[in-house]
């Protein structure tokens, strides 16, 4: 079989587009894990309140927290959450007599 020269360089031509089509797929799997952090939450960044990534000490600690807040009953986990959180516009409501922390409000 006899090969040309133009089907030399479209082999060629194609190799190349091959190895940067996957060169490009093995960049963006790596930039898009961590550009996510840099990007403002207004152009579609992570929000303020999103969780640490997985595998970092931040996130180890977070997740203690977590479990360390699910094992407290529920009427101090609304204490610390309250506390914690005062900015959210609603206050917490206010319990009298014999009536529980944890009853909710009726919604109207």
């Amino acid at each position: 079989m006899i090969f040309r020269f133009r089907q030399l360089v479209l082999l060629i031509a194609a190799a190349l587009l091959a190895g940067g089509v996957a060169g490009c797929a093995s960049l963006n799997e790596k930039a898009s894990a961590t550009m996510g952090d840099y990007i403002p939450q207004w152009a579609g960044g992570l929000p303020a309140d999103a969780p640490p990534r997985p595998g970092t000490a931040k996130y180890d600690a977070w997740m203690k927290e977590r479990e360390r807040q699910r094992l407290l009953p529920a009427d101090q986990r609304d204490k610390n959450n309250a506390a914690a959180a005062p900015s959210s516009g609603k206050s917490a409501p206010a319990t009298t007599g014999s009536t529980s922390s944890s009853a909710s409000d009726p919604v109207h």
